[in-house]
């Protein structure tokens, strides 16, 4: 059941609340002191960032713990944030671990703003005097974090690390998902082709040339994606995880395939196949755009390369289907 065996925050005493922020405040810092470490290889002015923030709040921690000496002794209760009803809850880092930089930098903003947040909606409950102006101080310290963030990005993100951390993250994705994806895409729109249409002009039956284009689309896929996911595991090269690229490569490569069989749904076989070429038409300038796009290859050569290979394979088909 949904909060059952959690604490409402107006039940707790003052020293399971100062617990409370003792946890929270460790429980940050730990956060992001794992985004520092996960981004420095790459991102190294924002792990700077990350580093100072955990530096700060690990300061407040200890602060906190000092007070909790002071007024109730050594032994400080177990209360963290689960324990509590209404208290805003930290995703797990590995569902942190693949969000682009400037969104890791957003939920940094968003975990100080909610805690000060609740802070304040605390305060404004609590009737006890110790314990509105203990919470009306983790609440000011919420917001100075803030403004660390800002002052400390103004420090650490200046222009040049901005441009060159936005160049690595366009290398990333470039190297983890368009070159896999691109990669897929090509051999299922052009390897696809002359099963296809061998099987069109052999059979003339649509039923049979569809079954035949999915048949060939997903075993192209699940071959790309197994060879792209065990070609290299990224260690060296820094592509990145294999099983992402694997399924990128998989997935685009099916896609490629089912595009220009899916007119075969169609009971007409010369309407499905002129549909079908004008399909296959549309896939190779996609395939040359995004080459121009993503792999800076000029539009006109990435369109050579990539037409006469189609046509070349499309005419094998029909040749193979008219034998």
């Amino acid at each position: 059941m949904l909060g059952f065996g959690r604490r409402s925050f107006s039940d707790l005493s003052e020293q399971e609340i100062l617990a409370l922020a003792i946890a929270a405040e460790e429980e940050d810092g730990r956060i992001y002191a794992t985004y520092a470490d996960a981004l420095r290889k790459d991102f190294e002015a924002s792990a700077e960032m990350f580093d100072d923030m955990a530096a700060e709040e690990n300061e407040h921690r200890r602060q906190l713990i000092e007070l909790h000496q002071e007024k109730f002794g050594e032994t400080i209760p177990l209360v963290r944030r689960q324990d509590v009803r209404g208290f805003m809850q930290r995703r797990p880092y590995w569902m942190s671990r693949g969000l682009g930089i400037e969104k890791v930098r957003e939920q940094a903003q968003l975990m100080e703003v909610e805690a000060r947040r609740f802070y304040l909606r605390a305060a404004e409950r609590a009737s006890d005097a110790s314990i509105r102006k203990l919470l009306g101080d983790l609440a000011e310290a919420e917001r100075s974090h803030v403004v660390l963030a800002e002052e400390l990005g103004e420090a650490h993100l200046t222009a040049e690390s901005l441009a060159e951390e936005r160049r690595m993250e366009r290398k990333l994705f470039l190297l983890q998902i368009v070159q896999p994806g691109l990669a897929g895409l090509m051999d299922g729109s052009v390897s696809t082709l002359a099963p296809l249409f061998a099987a069109a002009f052999a059979t003339q039956s649509t039923h049979e040339t569809f079954l035949v284009g999915v048949a060939a689309s997903v075993g192209a896929g699940i071959s790309m994606g197994f060879a792209e996911a065990l070609s290299d595991d990224g260690t060296l090269t820094g592509r990145g995880s294999p099983w992402i690229r694997g399924f990128a490569s998989g997935i685009m490569t099916t896609v490629g395939g089912i595009g220009h069989t899916l007119p075969y749904l169609l009971a007409d076989f010369w309407l499905a196949t002129w549909l079908a070429v004008a399909v296959v038409g549309f896939e190779l300038w996609a395939i040359s755009y995004v080459r121009y796009k993503y792999m800076d290859t000029p539009f006109l050569a990435a369109a050579f390369q990539i037409i006469v290979g189609g046509l070349l394979v499309f005419a094998a088909g029909v040749l193979i289907g008219n034998a």
